[in-house]
């Protein structure tokens, strides 16, 4: 992983930082050659990111986890809940990451996670 870019100011980490013993740190797996597939230029404007300006390649980098931007800290969730039929104290994303929050221009909190990012501390088989 390339490690931080500051292209983005707009990156926020209230979870990490509120509620710490909620998540564990975790660095998305390497894939060699990302592709960007699809990208959604209206949401990247609700956002605040200037969408028409960013290199393809690099958003493909940004989004499986390959280059994190300036403030993005990549974190398991844990939380608890019934599984198999049994109350379990802390279970968590076995396969996601929470990579930061960005609060858009509407004054709203949203997640920026990646899913399918490799075996974290919550994974079943590591």
């Amino acid at each position: 992983m390339d490690g931080y870019t500051d292209d983005f100011d707009s990156i926020d980490n209230s979870f990490v930082d509120q509620l710490p013993e909620f998540c564990v740190h975790s660095q998305p797996m390497s894939v060699s050659q990302p592709r960007l597939l699809q990208f959604n230029a209206l949401l990247a404007a609700e956002l605040g990111w200037p969408s028409g300006q960013i290199d393809p390649v690099y958003l493909s980098r940004v989004f499986s986890g390959q280059a994190l931007l300036a403030g993005m800290q990549p974190v398991a969730q844990a939380y608890a809940g019934h599984q198999f039929g049994n109350f379990v104290p802390q279970l968590g994303d076995g396969r996601a990451l929470l990579l930061g929050e960005v609060i858009d221009v509407n004054g709203q909190r949203r997640d920026i996670a990646l899913k399918g990012s490799g075996p974290t501390a919550f994974s079943r088989r590591r």
